[in-house]
C-alpha cells in the first residue's frame, strides 16, 4: 500500500478523553474513531488488525477441530425466558420491541441460540462431540463504557460450545480449548496466564479467564511468579489425545493464579515470599464448563447408548477479538508509539523515501516494494512529499515491525537502513541483503491466512 493513497487520519495530539495508552495510541495511529458512547468504527488500519486477530483465532479453533458458523447479533427473548435468563441477566442487555411487538435482545452471548440449533438438528451421540463456534459483534450496555476498545459496550467476540454426552467428555473439550487459546495469545506475541475465575452469569463450577499482565487491567490478580516462565512454544499436540491436553491444563494451571473474586489469601500464602505477586490484569478469553445447565431447561437431549434421551454436557468459550487489539498495544508499546509483533502487525515493513521525487531513490523504494510484495508480504510505502522527521514519527506511531530508509546518501554507498521497530537497532545493508534479511525474519513467523 502507498501511503497517499490510504486513509490514515493520524493525529498529533492526544485526545483528551484517552485515558489509557492502547486508547491513546488507537485514535492517535487513526484505528478507531468514537461513533457513541463506547461504540468505534474501525477505520482501516484497525481494521486489517482486527482481521489479522481474527484469522488467528479462526485458524486455531479449526486446528483444535471445532467447527466455525455465524448467529445473528438479535436473538428472541423467548429462547432467554426457556433457560432462565432473560430477567436475571441485569440491565446490560438492551432489549429490543419490533413492530409485531415480539421481544429482542441484542445478543451479549450465544448459549440459548445454540442450543435452540443443536436441539433442533442433533439426535444421537453418534453425532457427539461437537464444538460449534462464531466471531460476531456482541453488545453489553456497560453502564460507565471507557478505556475505548478494552470497555465498550460494542464488541467483536469469539465464542464457541461444546456438546458432549458425558461430563467427561465435556472436560476434554474444556482442556482442548485451553491448549487452543495458549497457542492463540502466543501467536499474538501475548503471554495470556489462565487464572481460577469467576463464572459470573455464564454459570458453571469450571472456569478459567486469560488475563495479560498490565498495569491498567481492570482485574487485580494473585499468581505464583514461576507460571510467567512457562510457554507452550511451537510444540505440537493432538487435540483427540485426552491425557496430552490434560497434561497441558496441569503444567499451565498447578500453580497459583486466581483473579480477585476467587482469590483465597490461605492458599496464597503457602506460596514462598519471593515467588508471590500481586497485579493488574486484562481478561482475553474465558473458558467455562457448565454441564446441563442450559440442556436441562431447553431440552437439548440426544438418545444414549441405551436408546434413553440424555441431557448433553456443554461449555462455553470466549476470546475478546475487538479486546485483543488493545491488550497487544497495553503489553507493547513505547512513547513513541505502537509496537506491533509481527503476525497482528497491519503492515509488515515500511517503507520510507527520504528524497520523493529524486529518480534513485523512487526508483529503489519501487524495487523494494515489489520484492516485498512477491515475498506475500504487505509493504507500506511512505512516498508523500514529507519531512523525513514527520515520516519516521508516522512509522514509529502506527508501529509497523520493520522499516526501511532509502535516500541519496545510503545509495551511493549501495545501501539502504534496516530499522527495528522494537529494538530501534539499525542496519546498513544492500537492498538485496535486505530483503533477504526480512524474509528470513518473516520465514520464522507464523502470520495468519497460511492455514491449518
Amino acid at each position: 500500500m502507498r501511503l497517499s493513497r490510504y486513509f490514515l487520519p493520524v493525529l498529533k495530539e492526544t485526545p483528551s478523553e484517552a485515558q489509557i495508552a492502547s486508547h491513546r495510541l488507537m485514535l492517535r495511529a487513526g484505528m478507531i474513531k468514537q461513533a457513541g458512547a463506547g461504540i468505534y468504527s474501525w477505520l482501516p488500519l484497525g481494521f486489517k488488525v482486527l482481521r489479522n486477530i481474527e484469522n488467528i483465532v479462526h485458524e486455531e479453533q479449526r486446528r483444535a477441530g471445532h467447527i466455525p458458523m455465524l448467529m445473528p447479533t438479535l436473538q428472541s427473548a423467548d429462547l432467554w425466558r426457556e433457560s432462565g435468563r432473560y430477567d436475571d441477566y441485569g440491565e446490560e442487555m438492551l432489549r429490543i420491541t419490533d413492530r409485531q411487538g415480539r421481544d429482542l435482545l441484542y445478543g451479549p452471548t450465544n448459549e440459548e441460540l445454540i442450543t435452540d440449533i443443536f436441539r433442533a438438528h442433533v439426535g444421537s451421540y453418534k453425532d457427539l462431540p461437537m464444538t460449534l463456534y462464531h466471531i460476531q459483534w456482541k453488545f453489553r450496555d456497560e453502564i460507565r463504557p471507557r478505556f475505548g476498545v478494552m470497555r465498550g459496550r460494542e464488541f467483536y467476540m469469539k465464542d464457541g460450545y461444546n456438546f458432549d454426552l458425558t461430563k467427561e467428555d465435556a472436560l476434554h473439550a474444556y482442556n482442548r480449548h485451553l491448549v487452543s487459546y495458549l497457542r492463540t495469545y502466543e501467536r499474538m506475541g501475548l503471554q495470556a496466564i489462565p487464572m481460577r475465575a469467576d463464572s459470573g452469569p455464564i454459570g458453571g463450577d469450571d472456569t478459567h479467564e486469560f488475563l495479560v499482565l498490565a498495569e491498567t487491567g481492570e482485574s487485580e490478580v494473585f499468581y505464583d511468579k514461576e507460571i510467567t516462565d512457562l510457554k507452550f512454544g511451537d510444540r505440537e499436540i493432538d487435540y483427540d489425545d485426552r491425557a496430552a491436553c490434560q497434561a497441558v491444563l496441569e503444567e499451565f494451571t498447578s500453580r497459583y493464579a486466581r483473579t480477585d473474586e476467587t482469590h483465597d489469601e490461605q492458599a496464597f500464602d503457602q506460596i514462598p515470599e519471593d515467588r508471590r505477586r500481586v497485579a493488574r490484569g486484562i481478561e482475553v478469553g474465558q473458558i467455562f464448563y457448565f454441564g446441563t445447565k442450559y440442556s436441562e431447561p431447553m431440552g437439548a437431549t440426544v438418545q444414549g447408548p441405551d436408546g434413553k434421551p440424555v441431557a448433553v454436557h456443554m461449555g462455553s468459550h470466549g476470546i475478546g477479538v475487538s479486546r485483543l487489539a488493545g491488550a497487544i498495544i497495553e503489553a507493547s508499546h513505547d512513547d513513541k508509539g505502537i509496537i506491533w509483533p509481527e503476525a497482528v502487525a497491519p503492515f509488515h515493513v515500511g517503507i520510507v523515501n527520504l528524497k520523493q521525487g529524486d529518480s534513485e531513490t523512487d526508483s529503489a523504494c519501487e524495487a523494494l516494494y515489489s520484492a516485498l510484495t512477491a515475498l506475500g508480504l504487505e509493504p507500506l510505502y511512505d512516498d508523500r512529499d514529507e519531512r523525513a522527521g514527520g515520516k519516521f514519527a508516522t512509522m514509529d506511531l502506527i508501529g509497523i515491525p520493520w522499516r526501511i530508509t532509502v535516500g541519496p546518501r545510503g545509495l551511493k554507498n549501495g545501501v539502504v537502513e534496516l530499522t527495528s521497530r522494537r529494538s530501534g537497532e539499525n542496519e546498513e545493508l544492500s537492498p538485496e541483503d535486505t530483503i533477504e534479511k526480512i524474509a528470513a525474519i518473516f520465514a520464522e513467523v507464523d502470520l495468519p491466512g497460511k492455514g491449518v
